[in-house]
């Protein structure tokens, strides 16, 4: 309790332990607690300075760090029952589900909120769901004792919603990305609508700092890993994304790279329409 109320005693931070043979990694219990309006300056934006000062002594939290690699989130999300959920403070994390033998990914960064799925009456198919860190990530446990906590100061509430909403926008951009038929421009477009989020500027376009394989770029667009590799190469050959793994470029603009590829695609039509292919 006297953490919640003054300088949080240092404490060395928790961490997923190694797995041991035959045993998923499961996590430790939080060793160390974080001002939450200090690590997430959006969320201290929404008061001011002199009522920012008070929530600041209460809205405090445990804090995860959680490594590179698969991280089993389910003890965790029965921790905060009854609270939000888990805040990601920093890092990328994959977010996979799976039905049958497919898999779709959701990417969530700095500010997005985790929170644990609820069967409904009305499933009638069986999926799965797993969690894998791109980017070292830290993770606040916003549990029921905090939502209680920060009852009184319903702007922390309305801004969390805000931002599940953002999220299900996000989601729902990617969906339409997925529906394009043709792959090349499935990729394109998801690069820069990544890019909008963890991009930055660059000399004639945009530097992308994600490490993604084209397993995990297939499981974002829905096509086969060999198809992307294949539709990488096109983009590359034609100058509009180059690079690969952690370090992508992209070059000129989104609406640019539409143009050429449209023109690209109506040329090749064109060719074996003349051709009689």
């Amino acid at each position: 309790m006297d953490a919640y109320l003054g300088e949080p005693a240092p404490q060395r931070p928790s961490v997923w332990p190694a797995p041991t043979e035959g045993h998923p990694r499961e996590p430790r219990p939080p060793g160390t607690f974080c001002y939450l309006l200090d690590a997430d300056s959006d969320l201290a934006e929404e008061f001011d300075p002199r009522m920012r000062m008070v929530v600041r002594q209460i809205a405090t939290v445990p804090v995860i760090d959680v490594p590179l690699g698969e991280c089993p989130l389910w003890s965790r999300f029965a921790s905060v029952a009854g609270g939000p959920g888990l805040l990601v403070l920093d890092g990328v994390i994959a977010a996979d589900v799976q039905v049958g033998d497919r898999t779709a990914t959701e990417l969530v960064g700095t500010g997005d909120l985790l929170q644990p799925w609820a069967d409904g009456e009305d499933d009638l198919i069986d999926r799965d769901a797993a969690w894998r860190v791109l980017v070292p990530a830290r993770l606040a446990v916003l549990d029921a004792a905090f939502a209680e906590r920060v009852r009184p100061w319903p702007q922390i509430t309305y801004a969390l919603l805000r931002r599940s909403a953002r999220r299900a926008r996000d989601l729902g951009v990617q969906r339409a990305i997925t529906s394009h038929p043709r792959l090349d421009v499935r990729l394109a477009l998801l690069l820069w609508h990544l890019a909008g989020r963890w991009g930055r500027v660059e000399p004639g376009g945009i530097h992308l700092c994600l490490p993604l394989t084209h397993r995990l770029l297939g499981q974002l667009v829905g096509a086969e890993r060999p198809s992307v590799s294949h539709a990488l190469a096109r983009l590359a050959a034609g100058g509009l994304v180059t690079g690969g793994g952690a370090d992508w470029h992209l070059r000129g603009s989104s609406r640019e790279h539409l143009a050429r590829l449209v023109e690209h695609h109506v040329e090749r039509r064109t060719g074996a329409l003349r051709t009689g292919a």
